[in-house]
């Protein structure tokens, strides 16, 4: 998994320089699909990061209530906390679609 994030990041940020280009100026796409990439890209991370932290947190939670019925409130608000990550990067495509 970490293999295919690292070649992944790799492949992108060599291809920074092409897609940074207009189209007009012989690039290879427009500065619309170079924002709706970006925002794309932000997100799918986003939510990736998120599902993983819920994954973690949440079977661990779960665990550690079934021992201390008492944590399972704070087992829920660092969920909580996972999900706030899938919510900032929705967010933050929206800002990029937006930008100028």
């Amino acid at each position: 998994m970490k293999a295919i994030l690292l070649s992944t990041l790799l492949l992108l940020s060599a291809a920074a320089p092409v897609l940074a280009q207009e189209a007009e100026a012989g690039g290879i796409i427009s500065g619309f699909a170079a924002k709706v990439l970006a925002a794309a890209l932000a997100f799918a991370v986003a939510v990736a990061s998120a599902g993983f932290g819920i994954a973690r947190a949440g079977s661990a939670g779960l665990a550690a209530s079934a021992e201390r019925p008492e944590i399972r409130t704070v087992a829920i608000i660092i969920s909580a906390f996972a999900e706030a990550l899938a919510i900032y990067g929705i967010v933050i495509s929206f800002f990029i679609l937006g930008a100028g």
